[in-house]
């Protein structure tokens, strides 16, 4: 009887053993996401929480607001010109860089993706070489650059390609091109690494299969290669367009949404009341606004999301 329990009482020892290195290692998985939940609690959650709450008093960002004034905000906010222009402007941006960035990042996907082409590394790695660079960094080069008497214009100058300097950001129509051409510039490499993890993922025995019957460059393109990156392209589609949305520090340090407002985008338009609001921010004010625009990304996002949704569901069940 005595050499019968003695396997039984080591196999609850050992139980017991287990159990306590489970609860150990689970003290040391809450202790080391701790810092990132800390972080997200106080420079995420509780900055949209508070910016709901901000939006109903006339608040100018000192002590805690005290003077509620209900829908005041959204009112001038919705009566105001200059924030549909912010918002027309931001999508704007946004159609054209999406209109842009994704195809054209495609087709240079498919070049680099190529067997016969020499020194992809090297040409890969020039086409990511911006999505290093931070945004604020760019705009601040790409303004002395593209100013009046900056590089642009003293080398098409000295070619004798132009008489005299071309106003790029001063001109209304020319400084939002320029923008676009920056930020499409800027978030091209990314969308050309997004593309290239989608082609290595196809099937290579379909396209054998499809050699063998006769099907050329072109037709394999058509009818395989586009069908099978569908769900890439609306996954690439909805970062591009988030991103795009929420473009701020590109715009700040390059045209600050000059000329006359005219490539002047929400985010902006938020900062500037609340950070640049002459003698006394408006934080209230500029929390509306942000709500606002919130309310129209979220939408656009919870569309894309349920494309993204879709379309992954139909490549996981093909």
């Amino acid at each position: 009887m005595e050499t019968a329990k003695i396997p039984q009482l080591s196999q609850v020892k050992g139980k017991a053993t287990r159990k306590r290195q489970h609860k150990i290692q689970l003290y040391w998985i809450y202790l080391f996401l701790l810092p990132q939940t800390v972080m997200y609690l106080v420079f995420t959650l509780w900055p949209i929480i508070a910016s709901y709450y901000f939006s109903f008093f006339k608040w100018d960002g000192i002590g805690w607001p005290t003077q509620f004034i209900g829908l005041s905000n959204y009112i001038e906010v919705a009566q105001d010109s200059y924030f549909w222009n912010a918002f027309k402007n931001s999508f704007v941006y946004t159609f054209f860089l999406v209109l842009i960035v994704v195809p054209c990042s495609l087709v240079l996907a498919l070049v680099l993706n190529s067997k016969s082409l020499k020194f992809k590394v090297f040409f890969r790695t020039m086409f990511f070489v911006p999505v290093v660079l931070t945004m604020s960094i760019i705009g601040v080069i790409m303004n002395v650059i593209f100013s009046t008497d900056g590089f642009a214009n003293k080398v098409l100058l000295s070619f004798g390609i132009i008489d005299t300097a071309i106003p790029w950001l001063t001109s209304p129509t020319l400084a939002m091109i320029c923008l676009i051409i920056v930020g499409v510039w800027k978030g091209f490499g990314i969308k050309v690494i997004y593309w290239l993890a989608g082609l290595q993922t196809l099937p290579l025995d379909v396209y054998e299969a499809a050699r063998i019957d006769g099907a050329n460059r072109l037709q394999e393109f058509r009818y395989i290669t586009v069908p099978l990156l569908i769900p890439f392209l609306v996954i690439i589609t909805f970062f591009q367009t988030v991103w795009s949305l929420n473009v701020f520090d590109l715009v700040r340090t390059f045209t600050n949404g000059g000329p006359m407002f005219t490539t002047d985008v929400v985010p902006l338009y938020i900062y500037r009341y609340a950070f640049e609001g002459g003698s006394l921010p408006r934080m209230g004010f500029a929390s509306a606004a942000g709500i606002l625009y919130g309310f129209a990304t979220m939408i656009i996002s919870i569309l894309l999301g349920l494309l993204v949704k879709k379309f992954s569901g139909r490549r996981a069940g093909h």
